[in-house]
């Protein structure tokens, strides 16, 4: 079925419509599954209740979209009759089927494969249902067969990591895969000093902006860090640290992480440094941002 799964992921390619996805009973539901994928992984689809079609919902397929009807025995009534004008429209018709249920030395094919530009064989030797009745093992081998073309499709669009966060803006996969630059503090709510602010102006920038730290720059690029951690040390060891100034007391080279990275990527830094706030520069080093872990709380990574 190698050609046959590679042709019909071409044809659904080259669709300039969408894959309108087809199949009753329990074939429904998978078919609902399938469409279901195809959006999320970057491909407009959408499903059609035949019987609902042959009674004026056909008008949703239109010349470029992809029909993928999905019947067992491939003889189910209500999907036969869309043939005629699934055809009369000129959209191609992909199927599947189980027809290994037909005589293995016979070339018979049902009605919906033989229609078929392409048609693609989901048989199973038996059902699990222990009467042999119950839908269950055909569709399951359905639903693999129709999640397997939405992801090689993905793959063949190139669909990307950051493609799919932006169809899941919501839920917990959207909130692990949005990026830093979503969570960051920016522009004025960035604590910001230069090399030379006295340290009683730096504590007030620090108290004012609420991240329990503070950058050094110089020309907007990055210095180094003060953070609270930095001040209680800093009052053990000496206790004229009101005299001094940002560039003596700053931890230099701090860890870092640029806008266009996860989030994800930005808590597991966090986690391993055991630090709660990371710095967001571009990659030239001029500061863009603060993402704190309480930025990460709301979105379910922690």
């Amino acid at each position: 079925m190698a050609q046959d799964f590679d042709r019909a992921v071409d044809r659904m390619h080259s669709c300039t419509g969408r894959v309108v996805v087809t199949g009753m009973g329990k074939s429904g539901i998978i078919a609902r599954k399938i469409a279901a994928t195809l959006n999320s992984t970057g491909t407009p689809a959408l499903y059609m209740h035949p019987a609902e079609a042959i009674h004026g919902d056909l008008g949703m397929v239109v010349k470029g979209d992809v029909a993928l009807a999905l019947s067992f025995s491939g003889e189910t009534e209500e999907i036969l009759q869309l043939l005629a004008t699934i055809r009369r429209t000129g959209v191609t018709l992909l199927t599947i089927t189980g027809d290994k249920l037909y005589p293995a030395n016979s070339n018979k094919k049902s009605t919906l494969a033989q229609a078929a530009d392409v048609a693609l064989d989901c048989s199973i030797d038996k059902e699990a249902c222990p009467m042999g009745l119950a839908p269950s093992a055909s569709t399951t081998a359905m639903l693999a067969l129709g999640d397997a073309l939405a992801l090689a499709l993905a793959e063949k669009r190139g669909f990307k990591e950051e493609d799919f966060a932006n169809l899941h803006p919501g839920g917990k996969l959207g909130k692990k895969l949005a990026r830093v630059s979503q969570l960051m503090h920016a522009g004025d709510a960035i604590p910001k000093v230069e090399r030379g602010t006295k340290m009683p102006d730096v504590i007030y920038e620090m108290s004012r902006k609420g991240l329990g730290i503070t950058t050094v720059v110089e020309a907007g690029k990055l210095l180094g860090v003060i953070s609270d951690g930095d001040l209680r040390r800093l009052l053990e060891k000496r206790k004229d640290i009101l005299n001094l100034t940002a560039g003596e007391c700053l931890t230099a080279n701090p860890k870092t992480i640029l806008p266009e990275e996860f989030a994800m990527t930005a808590l597991n830094i966090m986690e391993t440094k055991k630090i709660t706030s990371l710095v967001v520069t571009d990659a030239q080093g001029k500061v863009e941002g603060i993402i704190h872990l309480h930025d990460l709380w709301g979105t379910q990574m922690v």
